[in-house]
Protein backbone atom coordinates (compact mmCIF):
# COMPACT_ATOMS: atom_id res chain seq x y z
CA UNK A 1 0.00 0.00 0.00
CA UNK A 2 1.02 3.26 -1.36
CA UNK A 3 1.76 5.59 2.31
CA UNK A 4 -0.13 8.53 -0.26
CA UNK A 5 -3.22 6.79 -0.75
CA UNK A 6 -6.37 6.76 2.02
CA UNK A 7 -8.52 4.41 -0.26
CA UNK A 8 -7.54 1.87 -3.14
CA UNK A 9 -10.29 -0.51 -4.82
CA UNK A 10 -8.76 -3.22 -6.47
CA UNK A 11 -10.58 -5.02 -9.14
CA UNK A 12 -14.08 -4.58 -7.27
CA UNK A 13 -17.21 -6.59 -8.66
CA UNK A 14 -20.59 -6.82 -8.28
CA UNK A 15 -23.42 -8.73 -9.31
CA UNK A 16 -26.90 -8.23 -8.95
CA UNK A 17 -29.41 -11.62 -10.03
CA UNK A 18 -29.37 -11.11 -14.15
CA UNK A 19 -26.73 -7.88 -13.86
CA UNK A 20 -23.08 -6.92 -13.57
CA UNK A 21 -22.81 -4.18 -12.35
CA UNK A 22 -19.24 -3.89 -11.73
CA UNK A 23 -16.73 -5.17 -13.54
CA UNK A 24 -13.16 -5.50 -12.19
CA UNK A 25 -13.46 -1.69 -11.52
CA UNK A 26 -10.29 0.11 -9.65
CA UNK A 27 -10.08 3.32 -7.76
CA UNK A 28 -7.77 5.24 -5.67
CA UNK A 29 -8.21 8.35 -3.55
CA UNK A 30 -5.06 9.75 -2.08
CA UNK A 31 -4.61 11.52 1.31
CA UNK A 32 -5.51 15.01 1.15
CA UNK A 33 -7.38 14.91 -2.23
CA UNK A 34 -10.23 15.88 -3.85
CA UNK A 35 -11.10 13.03 -6.51
CA UNK A 36 -13.77 13.05 -9.19
CA UNK A 37 -15.49 10.30 -9.78
CA UNK A 38 -17.15 10.26 -13.74
CA UNK A 39 -19.48 7.93 -16.34
CA UNK A 40 -23.01 8.08 -17.55
CA UNK A 41 -26.12 7.16 -16.34
CA UNK A 42 -25.86 3.43 -15.16
CA UNK A 43 -22.14 3.78 -15.46
CA UNK A 44 -21.68 1.92 -12.01
CA UNK A 45 -20.83 4.75 -9.86
CA UNK A 46 -23.63 4.89 -7.09
CA UNK A 47 -23.06 0.87 -6.84
CA UNK A 48 -19.08 1.28 -5.85
CA UNK A 49 -19.84 4.27 -3.82
CA UNK A 50 -22.45 2.05 -1.90
CA UNK A 51 -19.90 -0.75 -1.60
CA UNK A 52 -17.17 1.56 -0.34
CA UNK A 53 -20.19 3.16 2.51
CA UNK A 54 -20.93 -0.24 3.50
CA UNK A 55 -24.68 0.02 2.06
CA UNK A 56 -23.85 -3.76 0.42
CA UNK A 57 -21.32 -6.13 -0.46
CA UNK A 58 -19.05 -6.66 -3.12
CA UNK A 59 -19.04 -9.60 -5.17
CA UNK A 60 -15.39 -10.05 -5.77
CA UNK A 61 -12.01 -8.26 -5.32
CA UNK A 62 -10.91 -6.21 -2.30
CA UNK A 63 -10.23 -2.75 -0.53
CA UNK A 64 -7.38 -0.99 1.40
CA UNK A 65 -8.34 2.11 3.86
CA UNK A 66 -5.81 4.13 5.77
CA UNK A 67 -3.63 1.09 5.23
CA UNK A 68 -5.46 -1.69 6.19
CA UNK A 69 -7.74 -3.97 4.50
CA UNK A 70 -11.28 -2.62 4.42
CA UNK A 71 -14.32 -4.92 3.99
CA UNK A 72 -17.35 -2.83 5.43
CA UNK A 73 -20.55 -4.79 6.45
CA UNK A 74 -23.26 -2.02 6.78
CA UNK A 75 -22.74 1.38 6.47
CA UNK A 76 -21.34 2.19 11.00
CA UNK A 77 -18.69 0.08 9.90
CA UNK A 78 -17.38 2.80 7.41
CA UNK A 79 -18.74 5.33 9.46
CA UNK A 80 -16.30 4.16 12.56
CA UNK A 81 -13.51 3.55 9.81
CA UNK A 82 -13.33 6.97 8.97
CA UNK A 83 -16.19 7.65 5.58
CA UNK A 84 -18.57 9.48 5.47
CA UNK A 85 -21.59 9.28 2.90
CA UNK A 86 -23.69 12.37 2.33
CA UNK A 87 -26.03 11.20 -0.57
CA UNK A 88 -27.65 13.62 -3.03
CA UNK A 89 -30.97 13.08 -1.23
CA UNK A 90 -29.49 13.92 2.49
CA UNK A 91 -30.47 11.87 5.34
CA UNK A 92 -31.56 14.17 8.22
CA UNK A 93 -34.23 14.39 10.38
CA UNK A 94 -36.47 17.66 9.64
CA UNK A 95 -37.82 18.06 13.15
CA UNK A 96 -34.62 17.37 14.96
CA UNK A 97 -32.52 20.20 15.54
CA UNK A 98 -29.16 20.73 13.45
CA UNK A 99 -26.90 20.07 16.52
CA UNK A 100 -29.27 16.59 17.20
CA UNK A 101 -28.65 15.62 13.65
CA UNK A 102 -24.66 16.11 13.67
CA UNK A 103 -24.55 14.47 17.04
CA UNK A 104 -27.47 11.57 16.27
CA UNK A 105 -27.10 8.22 18.25
CA UNK A 106 -24.00 9.77 20.53
CA UNK A 107 -25.60 12.67 22.21
CA UNK A 108 -24.07 13.73 25.25
CA UNK A 109 -25.96 13.21 28.53
CA UNK A 110 -25.88 13.99 32.10
CA UNK A 111 -27.28 12.39 34.97
CA UNK A 112 -28.96 10.40 32.56
CA UNK A 113 -30.58 13.10 30.64
CA UNK A 114 -29.31 14.88 27.28
CA UNK A 115 -27.01 17.67 27.86
CA UNK A 116 -28.16 20.29 26.02
CA UNK A 117 -25.54 23.12 27.01
CA UNK A 118 -23.09 20.65 25.89
CA UNK A 119 -24.84 19.59 22.39
CA UNK A 120 -25.00 23.10 21.33
CA UNK A 121 -21.87 24.31 22.22
CA UNK A 122 -20.11 21.12 20.50
CA UNK A 123 -22.54 21.59 17.25
CA UNK A 124 -21.68 25.68 16.87
CA UNK A 125 -17.78 24.96 17.29
CA UNK A 126 -18.42 22.22 14.37
CA UNK A 127 -20.25 24.61 12.29
CA UNK A 128 -18.15 27.46 12.52
CA UNK A 129 -15.11 25.49 11.17
CA UNK A 130 -17.42 24.92 8.11
CA UNK A 131 -18.62 28.76 8.58
CA UNK A 132 -21.86 28.65 8.98
CA UNK A 133 -23.89 31.45 9.11
CA UNK A 134 -26.63 29.11 11.62
CA UNK A 135 -27.34 28.16 15.03
CA UNK A 136 -27.29 24.80 15.82
CA UNK A 137 -30.26 25.10 17.70
CA UNK A 138 -32.50 25.67 14.28
CA UNK A 139 -34.91 22.89 13.33
CA UNK A 140 -33.54 20.92 9.87
CA UNK A 141 -37.02 21.88 8.14
CA UNK A 142 -36.17 25.25 8.63
CA UNK A 143 -32.70 25.12 6.95
CA UNK A 144 -32.37 25.95 2.91
CA UNK A 145 -31.04 22.96 1.32
CA UNK A 146 -27.19 23.84 1.33
CA UNK A 147 -27.55 24.44 5.09
CA UNK A 148 -28.77 20.66 5.21
CA UNK A 149 -25.70 19.79 3.72
CA UNK A 150 -23.73 21.87 5.85
CA UNK A 151 -25.43 19.79 8.74
CA UNK A 152 -24.26 16.78 6.74
CA UNK A 153 -20.97 17.67 6.23
CA UNK A 154 -20.60 18.86 10.22
CA UNK A 155 -22.07 14.85 10.84
CA UNK A 156 -19.18 13.74 9.03
CA UNK A 157 -16.48 15.66 10.70
CA UNK A 158 -17.15 15.37 14.09
CA UNK A 159 -17.00 11.66 13.19
CA UNK A 160 -13.03 12.80 12.76
CA UNK A 161 -14.10 12.13 9.20
CA UNK A 162 -10.74 11.32 6.67
CA UNK A 163 -12.65 10.66 3.16
CA UNK A 164 -15.91 12.64 2.67
CA UNK A 165 -18.21 11.16 -0.17
CA UNK A 166 -20.32 14.11 -2.29
CA UNK A 167 -22.73 12.48 -4.38
CA UNK A 168 -24.22 14.99 -6.81
CA UNK A 169 -23.59 17.88 -3.88
CA UNK A 170 -24.58 20.92 -6.21
CA UNK A 171 -27.68 19.43 -8.03
CA UNK A 172 -30.27 21.66 -5.86
CA UNK A 173 -27.98 24.11 -4.80
CA UNK A 174 -27.53 27.99 -6.19
CA UNK A 175 -24.18 29.24 -7.79
CA UNK A 176 -24.09 30.98 -4.76
CA UNK A 177 -24.34 27.91 -2.51
CA UNK A 178 -22.41 25.75 -5.06
CA UNK A 179 -18.93 28.41 -4.25
CA UNK A 180 -20.04 28.22 -0.48
CA UNK A 181 -19.83 24.25 -0.60
CA UNK A 182 -16.66 24.29 -2.79
CA UNK A 183 -15.21 26.54 -0.05
CA UNK A 184 -16.22 23.92 2.38
CA UNK A 185 -14.22 21.55 0.45
CA UNK A 186 -11.08 23.47 0.18
CA UNK A 187 -10.92 23.89 3.62
CA UNK A 188 -11.34 20.35 4.71
CA UNK A 189 -8.60 19.36 1.98
CA UNK A 190 -6.28 22.10 3.84
CA UNK A 191 -6.74 20.11 7.19
CA UNK A 192 -6.18 16.39 5.46
CA UNK A 193 -9.49 15.42 4.74
CA UNK A 194 -9.84 13.66 1.47
CA UNK A 195 -13.37 14.33 -1.09
CA UNK A 196 -14.70 11.81 -3.91
CA UNK A 197 -16.41 13.98 -5.72
CA UNK A 198 -19.34 12.62 -7.93
CA UNK A 199 -21.18 14.88 -10.44
CA UNK A 200 -21.83 14.74 -14.09
CA UNK A 201 -20.72 18.78 -14.51
CA UNK A 202 -17.78 19.20 -15.83
CA UNK A 203 -17.29 22.58 -15.16
CA UNK A 204 -17.06 21.99 -11.45
CA UNK A 205 -15.00 18.78 -12.03
CA UNK A 206 -12.71 20.91 -13.14
CA UNK A 207 -12.70 23.22 -10.69
CA UNK A 208 -12.82 21.29 -7.64
CA UNK A 209 -11.07 18.22 -8.38
CA UNK A 210 -7.25 17.35 -8.14
CA UNK A 211 -7.69 14.12 -10.31
CA UNK A 212 -10.62 11.68 -11.89
CA UNK A 213 -11.64 8.41 -12.33
CA UNK A 214 -13.95 7.55 -14.71
CA UNK A 215 -16.30 4.47 -15.16
CA UNK A 216 -17.94 3.25 -17.92
CA UNK A 217 -20.56 0.46 -17.95
CA UNK A 218 -19.54 -1.13 -14.65
CA UNK A 219 -15.71 -0.96 -16.06
CA UNK A 220 -12.61 1.30 -14.92
CA UNK A 221 -11.61 3.27 -18.13
CA UNK A 222 -9.26 5.99 -16.89
CA UNK A 223 -7.37 7.83 -14.23
CA UNK A 224 -6.19 11.41 -15.27
CA UNK A 225 -4.59 14.37 -13.86
CA UNK A 226 -7.24 17.44 -14.11
CA UNK A 227 -4.18 19.78 -15.08
CA UNK A 228 -3.20 17.55 -17.48
CA UNK A 229 -6.74 16.99 -19.43
CA UNK A 230 -9.47 19.35 -20.86
CA UNK A 231 -13.69 19.00 -20.84
CA UNK A 232 -13.46 16.72 -23.58
CA UNK A 233 -11.04 13.82 -22.96
CA UNK A 234 -13.44 12.96 -19.95
CA UNK A 235 -16.41 13.45 -21.97
CA UNK A 236 -14.82 11.13 -24.76
CA UNK A 237 -13.72 8.40 -22.11
CA UNK A 238 -17.18 8.49 -20.86
CA UNK A 239 -18.55 7.64 -24.16
CA UNK A 240 -18.50 5.70 -27.54
CA UNK A 241 -19.87 2.50 -27.81
CA UNK A 242 -21.24 -0.01 -30.62
CA UNK A 243 -25.15 0.54 -31.20
CA UNK A 244 -24.78 -2.08 -33.40
CA UNK A 245 -28.01 -3.44 -34.91
CA UNK A 246 -29.94 -2.90 -31.55
CA UNK A 247 -32.12 0.11 -33.24
CA UNK A 248 -34.49 0.65 -36.62
CA UNK A 249 -33.01 2.75 -39.38
CA UNK A 250 -34.36 6.22 -38.42
CA UNK A 251 -36.76 7.90 -40.80
CA UNK A 252 -36.58 9.23 -44.10
CA UNK A 253 -40.46 10.75 -44.23
CA UNK A 254 -40.13 13.72 -41.65
CA UNK A 255 -42.40 15.98 -42.98
CA UNK A 256 -40.55 19.51 -42.31
CA UNK A 257 -43.93 21.65 -42.00
CA UNK A 258 -46.11 19.54 -40.63
CA UNK A 259 -46.20 19.96 -36.79
CA UNK A 260 -48.06 17.11 -34.09
CA UNK A 261 -47.04 19.35 -31.09
CA UNK A 262 -45.69 22.84 -30.93
CA UNK A 263 -44.97 24.22 -26.98
CA UNK A 264 -44.02 27.71 -26.85
CA UNK A 265 -42.34 29.42 -23.65
CA UNK A 266 -43.78 26.71 -21.31
CA UNK A 267 -42.87 27.27 -17.61
CA UNK A 268 -43.51 25.03 -14.38
CA UNK A 269 -41.97 24.01 -11.20
CA UNK A 270 -38.64 22.86 -12.57
CA UNK A 271 -38.30 24.23 -16.48
CA UNK A 272 -38.62 28.01 -18.00
CA UNK A 273 -39.60 29.13 -20.99
CA UNK A 274 -39.12 25.65 -23.07
CA UNK A 275 -40.38 25.72 -27.04
CA UNK A 276 -40.32 22.85 -29.37
CA UNK A 277 -41.93 21.28 -31.62
CA UNK A 278 -42.48 17.63 -32.64
CA UNK A 279 -42.87 16.61 -36.62
CA UNK A 280 -45.03 14.42 -38.10
CA UNK A 281 -42.93 11.41 -39.24
CA UNK A 282 -39.78 11.65 -36.08
CA UNK A 283 -38.69 10.43 -32.98
CA UNK A 284 -38.42 13.46 -30.84
CA UNK A 285 -35.65 12.66 -28.03
CA UNK A 286 -35.02 14.27 -25.03
CA UNK A 287 -31.20 13.75 -23.16
CA UNK A 288 -29.93 15.70 -19.93
CA UNK A 289 -28.65 14.86 -16.38
CA UNK A 290 -30.73 14.18 -13.98
CA UNK A 291 -32.96 16.65 -12.66
CA UNK A 292 -32.69 18.63 -15.60
CA UNK A 293 -36.38 18.90 -16.21
CA UNK A 294 -37.13 16.11 -18.70
CA UNK A 295 -40.42 14.50 -16.99
CA UNK A 296 -40.81 17.57 -15.45
CA UNK A 297 -41.73 19.30 -18.80
CA UNK A 298 -43.32 16.14 -20.21
CA UNK A 299 -45.81 15.89 -16.99
CA UNK A 300 -46.30 19.73 -17.50
CA UNK A 301 -47.27 19.28 -21.13
CA UNK A 302 -49.82 16.90 -20.29
CA UNK A 303 -51.74 18.55 -17.56
CA UNK A 304 -50.28 16.48 -14.72
CA UNK A 305 -48.48 18.55 -12.95
CA UNK A 306 -49.66 22.31 -13.77
CA UNK A 307 -47.85 24.78 -15.65
CA UNK A 308 -47.09 28.50 -14.77
CA UNK A 309 -47.23 29.61 -18.58
CA UNK A 310 -46.67 28.82 -22.24
CA UNK A 311 -48.78 27.14 -25.18
CA UNK A 312 -49.33 24.23 -26.36
CA UNK A 313 -50.49 23.27 -29.93
CA UNK A 314 -52.08 20.32 -31.16
CA UNK A 315 -52.20 19.88 -34.82
CA UNK A 316 -52.10 23.40 -35.29
CA UNK A 317 -54.94 24.37 -32.15
CA UNK A 318 -54.41 25.60 -29.12
CA UNK A 319 -54.78 23.54 -25.94
CA UNK A 320 -55.02 24.18 -22.35
CA UNK A 321 -54.86 20.93 -20.15
CA UNK A 322 -56.46 21.42 -16.39
CA UNK A 323 -55.52 17.83 -15.68
CA UNK A 324 -53.91 14.66 -17.34
CA UNK A 325 -57.85 13.34 -18.41
CA UNK A 326 -58.31 16.51 -20.36
CA UNK A 327 -54.77 15.41 -22.71
CA UNK A 328 -55.68 12.07 -23.09
CA UNK A 329 -58.99 12.96 -24.49
CA UNK A 330 -57.19 15.09 -27.30
CA UNK A 331 -54.98 12.64 -28.19
CA UNK A 332 -52.14 12.87 -25.72
CA UNK A 333 -50.83 9.94 -23.59
CA UNK A 334 -47.29 9.83 -21.05
CA UNK A 335 -46.09 6.64 -19.94
CA UNK A 336 -43.88 6.61 -16.89
CA UNK A 337 -40.89 6.11 -15.82
CA UNK A 338 -41.85 4.29 -12.65
CA UNK A 339 -44.10 2.07 -14.54
CA UNK A 340 -44.58 -0.69 -10.92
CA UNK A 341 -45.84 2.12 -8.49
CA UNK A 342 -47.34 4.42 -11.06
CA UNK A 343 -48.19 2.92 -14.34
CA UNK A 344 -50.04 -0.37 -13.70
CA UNK A 345 -51.78 -2.15 -11.46
CA UNK A 346 -49.64 -5.00 -10.00
CA UNK A 347 -51.75 -7.32 -8.11
CA UNK A 348 -54.64 -7.14 -10.98
CA UNK A 349 -54.86 -8.42 -14.53
CA UNK A 350 -53.07 -8.06 -17.28
CA UNK A 351 -56.38 -7.75 -18.99
CA UNK A 352 -57.56 -5.12 -16.48
CA UNK A 353 -54.64 -3.73 -16.75
CA UNK A 354 -54.65 -3.01 -20.34
CA UNK A 355 -58.37 -1.86 -20.61
CA UNK A 356 -57.98 0.42 -17.92
CA UNK A 357 -56.97 3.56 -19.38
CA UNK A 358 -60.04 3.20 -21.61
CA UNK A 359 -62.86 1.65 -19.66
CA UNK A 360 -65.52 3.22 -21.81
CA UNK A 361 -65.12 0.91 -24.52
CA UNK A 362 -65.16 -2.00 -22.38
CA UNK A 363 -68.44 -1.21 -20.52
CA UNK A 364 -72.01 -1.15 -20.83
CA UNK A 365 -74.37 0.71 -18.68
CA UNK A 366 -71.66 1.16 -16.43
CA UNK A 367 -70.53 -2.29 -15.62
CA UNK A 368 -67.61 -3.45 -17.62
CA UNK A 369 -68.20 -6.35 -20.21
CA UNK A 370 -65.76 -9.26 -19.35
CA UNK A 371 -65.86 -10.28 -23.08
CA UNK A 372 -65.13 -6.53 -24.28
CA UNK A 373 -61.99 -6.49 -22.04
CA UNK A 374 -60.60 -9.79 -23.11
CA UNK A 375 -60.97 -8.96 -26.89
CA UNK A 376 -58.82 -5.57 -26.19
CA UNK A 377 -56.44 -7.37 -24.20
CA UNK A 378 -56.18 -9.74 -26.41
CA UNK A 379 -55.65 -7.61 -29.60
CA UNK A 380 -52.64 -5.58 -28.12
CA UNK A 381 -51.01 -8.54 -27.21
CA UNK A 382 -51.23 -10.35 -30.20
CA UNK A 383 -50.13 -7.12 -31.80
CA UNK A 384 -47.18 -6.23 -29.37
CA UNK A 385 -45.93 -10.17 -29.09
CA UNK A 386 -46.56 -10.13 -25.10
CA UNK A 387 -45.36 -13.15 -23.71
CA UNK A 388 -48.26 -13.91 -21.35
CA UNK A 389 -49.71 -17.34 -19.55
CA UNK A 390 -52.85 -15.78 -19.92
CA UNK A 391 -55.24 -12.90 -19.93
CA UNK A 392 -56.61 -13.52 -15.90
CA UNK A 393 -53.17 -13.42 -14.14
CA UNK A 394 -51.33 -11.06 -12.50
CA UNK A 395 -49.57 -8.57 -14.67
CA UNK A 396 -46.87 -9.00 -11.64
CA UNK A 397 -45.83 -12.08 -12.93
CA UNK A 398 -44.12 -11.13 -16.20
CA UNK A 399 -41.18 -9.69 -16.85
CA UNK A 400 -40.08 -6.51 -17.11
CA UNK A 401 -40.20 -6.04 -20.95
CA UNK A 402 -43.24 -7.75 -21.15
CA UNK A 403 -45.04 -5.20 -18.40
CA UNK A 404 -43.41 -2.75 -20.87
CA UNK A 405 -45.22 -3.85 -23.29
CA UNK A 406 -48.50 -4.10 -21.39
CA UNK A 407 -48.09 -0.34 -20.64
CA UNK A 408 -47.66 0.51 -24.14
CA UNK A 409 -50.96 -1.52 -24.97
CA UNK A 410 -52.77 -0.03 -22.50
CA UNK A 411 -52.05 3.45 -23.80
CA UNK A 412 -52.35 2.31 -27.25
CA UNK A 413 -56.45 1.58 -26.54
CA UNK A 414 -56.58 4.98 -26.25
CA UNK A 415 -56.11 5.39 -30.09
CA UNK A 416 -53.33 8.31 -29.47
CA UNK A 417 -51.88 11.17 -31.41
CA UNK A 418 -49.25 11.50 -29.71
CA UNK A 419 -47.47 8.82 -27.08
CA UNK A 420 -44.56 10.52 -24.99
CA UNK A 421 -42.32 7.67 -22.99
CA UNK A 422 -40.16 8.40 -20.33
CA UNK A 423 -37.15 6.08 -19.85
CA UNK A 424 -38.86 3.59 -22.11
CA UNK A 425 -36.69 0.72 -21.79
CA UNK A 426 -35.76 1.17 -18.09
CA UNK A 427 -34.94 -2.42 -16.14
CA UNK A 428 -35.14 -4.28 -19.15
CA UNK A 429 -33.16 -6.84 -21.03
CA UNK A 430 -31.29 -6.44 -24.22
CA UNK A 431 -34.09 -8.28 -26.25
CA UNK A 432 -37.14 -6.61 -25.12
CA UNK A 433 -35.43 -2.94 -25.72
CA UNK A 434 -34.69 -3.99 -29.30
CA UNK A 435 -38.95 -4.89 -29.83
CA UNK A 436 -39.45 -2.08 -27.74
CA UNK A 437 -37.48 0.58 -30.35
CA UNK A 438 -39.10 -1.59 -33.32
CA UNK A 439 -42.29 -0.96 -31.76
CA UNK A 440 -41.80 3.14 -31.35
CA UNK A 441 -40.23 3.17 -35.07
CA UNK A 442 -43.34 1.57 -36.20
CA UNK A 443 -45.81 3.98 -34.56
CA UNK A 444 -43.65 6.71 -35.88
CA UNK A 445 -44.18 5.46 -39.50
CA UNK A 446 -47.86 4.99 -38.69
CA UNK A 447 -48.46 8.60 -37.88
CA UNK A 448 -48.15 8.39 -34.19
CA UNK A 449 -46.30 11.13 -32.79
CA UNK A 450 -43.42 9.74 -30.20
CA UNK A 451 -41.31 11.64 -28.18
CA UNK A 452 -38.98 9.92 -25.49
CA UNK A 453 -37.20 10.94 -22.33
CA UNK A 454 -34.04 8.81 -21.61
CA UNK A 455 -31.00 8.79 -19.88
CA UNK A 456 -29.54 5.95 -21.95
CA UNK A 457 -27.74 8.10 -24.35
CA UNK A 458 -26.76 5.22 -26.59
CA UNK A 459 -30.90 4.47 -27.24
CA UNK A 460 -31.57 8.38 -27.38
CA UNK A 461 -28.93 8.40 -30.30
CA UNK A 462 -30.35 5.16 -31.86
CA UNK A 463 -33.98 5.91 -31.85
CA UNK A 464 -34.48 9.64 -31.89
CA UNK A 465 -34.23 11.50 -35.26
CA UNK A 466 -34.00 15.09 -33.16
CA UNK A 467 -32.15 15.27 -29.79
CA UNK A 468 -33.63 18.20 -27.60
CA UNK A 469 -30.94 18.54 -24.54
CA UNK A 470 -31.89 19.96 -21.34
CA UNK A 471 -29.24 21.67 -18.50
CA UNK A 472 -30.71 22.92 -15.20
CA UNK A 473 -34.38 23.26 -16.68
CA UNK A 474 -33.94 25.05 -19.90
CA UNK A 475 -33.04 23.75 -23.43
CA UNK A 476 -29.44 23.68 -23.77
CA UNK A 477 -29.76 23.35 -27.76
CA UNK A 478 -30.89 20.65 -30.53
CA UNK A 479 -29.33 18.17 -32.45
CA UNK A 480 -29.85 16.11 -35.75
CA UNK A 481 -28.28 14.51 -37.86
CA UNK A 482 -24.84 13.53 -37.21
CA UNK A 483 -24.26 15.74 -35.09
CA UNK A 484 -26.31 13.45 -32.15
CA UNK A 485 -23.47 12.45 -30.73
CA UNK A 486 -22.46 11.14 -26.87
CA UNK A 487 -20.24 13.99 -26.87
CA UNK A 488 -22.08 16.92 -27.87
CA UNK A 489 -24.85 15.24 -25.72
CA UNK A 490 -22.87 15.39 -23.24
CA UNK A 491 -21.15 18.57 -23.42
CA UNK A 492 -24.41 20.47 -23.69
CA UNK A 493 -26.36 18.35 -20.94
CA UNK A 494 -23.30 19.74 -18.41
CA UNK A 495 -23.77 23.04 -19.47
CA UNK A 496 -20.82 23.80 -22.13
CA UNK A 497 -21.70 25.43 -25.94
CA UNK A 498 -21.75 23.75 -28.63
CA UNK A 499 -21.00 25.97 -31.76
CA UNK A 500 -22.65 22.86 -33.78
CA UNK A 501 -25.88 22.93 -31.76
CA UNK A 502 -28.76 24.14 -33.37
CA UNK A 503 -31.59 25.80 -31.87
CA UNK A 504 -34.19 24.54 -34.23
CA UNK A 505 -37.97 24.39 -32.71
Amino acid sequence: MNSALLLEVKDLSKEFPGTRALNNVRLDVRRGEVHGLCGENGAGKSTLMNIVGGVFPATGGSMIFDGKAFNPRNPKDSQDSGISFVHQELCLCPHLSAAENIFIGRLPNKGGKINFKKLYEDADAVLQTLDANFSSKTLVSNLTVSEQQLVEIAKAVSLNCKLLILDEPTSSLTDKETVKLFQVVKELKKKGISTLFISHRMKEVFEICDRVTVLKDGSYVGCMNISEITHEDVIRAMVGRDLGELYPDKSSKIEEDKFLIKVENLSGDGFENIGFTLKKGEILGFAGLVGAGRSEVMRGLCGIDPIKSGEIYLNGKKQRFKRYRDAVKKGICYLTEDRKNSGLFLQMSIAKNIASANLEAVSKYGWIVKNREYSMSEKYVKALSIKIPGLSYPISNLSGGNQQKCLIGKWLSTDPKVIIMDEPTRGIDVGAKREIHNLLRALCEQGVGVIIVSSELPEIIGVADRVAVMHEGKLAGFLQGENISEENIMKLASGASLSMASGVS
